[in-house]
């Protein structure tokens, strides 16, 4: 008679020598993490995206200068006084970057969380009601995708600005209004591609247990379906904090986007363009700080889209 017990001890020895992992399977979230810390460039964004963020809260509280401080001299070039010199009236260009990033993720962030509840409420109601709803809301997203994002916004800027400066005597804050704008002018493709995943499940057999248990519309897409897309919801919305430091830095550049007495990195940008070949430190400091937002956000996303992957073979889990 066969011993049991020498065979199954040989048996996980065997597993155990191969490299089989015999402890209990890992919950989703914990795969997903697994696989995102094993991606090199999203985890040096994310260290990168955290510095900046630190630079821009506790910079402004730390450093000597005030942004609004003048006559420290003009024209001072890069020095230990000064590491990013001095402007043309005097003012310390480290203080007026850091306030400029400050402004410029403050924008980015409030921009994707509009342009993300946007998205996805109207990608959903499209992919779930489907008919007519679908019809409406489709033909919105592809008139709207036909017009280039940045002439929407800088239409919308241009006359939201003046009616608010013919109101208000100008000087007033706008940093919010420009994210506002931002967020309500590129939401399209997080609606077509949360309308694609919802026609999909919609049809799911947890979806049809919903209803039968008496869940309505609401419920249903909130609590059930929604839940399901978070992976492609979360992707899109660092997608959108990366395009709309780029689209606010175009805005300021030309004139239409964050006004004094608020900042922005692409403001700073469009003060000194002037400045490229005589004071070329005024113009490459803010522009390399709009760079490593903007890639630093997108190892990010980079890296979450690999992680929710369950195809992708490049990061193992």
């Amino acid at each position: 008679m066969p011993d049991n017990t020498t065979t199954t001890t040989a048996g996980v020895s065997s597993d155990a020598a191969s490299g089989i992992d015999l402890a209990k399977p890992r919950k989703q979230w914990q795969v997903v993490m697994r696989r995102f810390f094993r991606h090199r460039a999203a985890i040096v964004g994310m260290v990168v995206f955290a510095l900046l963020v630190l630079f821009s809260v506790f910079g402004p509280m730390l450093w000597k200068y005030d942004a609004s401080d003048l006559n420290l001299g003009r024209y001072q070039a890069p020095s230990v006084d000064h590491p990013f010199g001095t402007g043309q009236i005097g003012d310390d260009v480290f203080a007026k970057v850091l306030s400029g990033t400050g402004f410029s993720m403050q924008i980015a962030l409030v921009a994707a969380l509009i342009n993300t509840a946007v998205g996805v409420v109207l990608g959903a109601i499209a992919g779930y009601y489907r008919g007519w709803v679908d019809s409406a809301v489709s033909r919105l997203t592809d008139l709207v995708l036909v017009i280039p994002t940045f002439l929407i916004a800088a239409v919308l800027s241009r006359s939201t600005f003046s009616t608010a400066e013919l109101s208000q005597g100008g000087g007033s804050s706008n940093w919010l209004q420009v994210a506002i704008i931002l967020g309500l002018t590129n939401w399209m493709i997080t609606a077509r591609t949360v309308r694609g995943m919802v026609l999909s499940l919609r049809e799911k057999e947890f979806v049809e247990a919903a209803r039968a248990l008496g869940g309505g519309p609401g419920r249903v897409i909130f609590r059930h379906i929604l839940p399901n897309t978070m992976d492609v919801v979360i992707v899109n919305a660092t997608i959108a904090m990366a395009q709309a430091v780029l689209l606010e830095s175009a805005l300021s550049f030309v004139g239409l986007g964050v006004k004094y007495p608020d900042t922005s990195l692409g403001l700073l940008i469009s003060e000194n363009q002037n400045e490229l070949l005589v004071h070329p430190w005024l113009f490459y400091f803010p522009f390399i700080f709009i760079v490593l937002i903007s890639l630093s956000v997108n190892f990010v996303g980079d890296g979450l889209r690999d992680a929710f992957d369950p195809r992708q073979k490049r990061v193992r889990a």
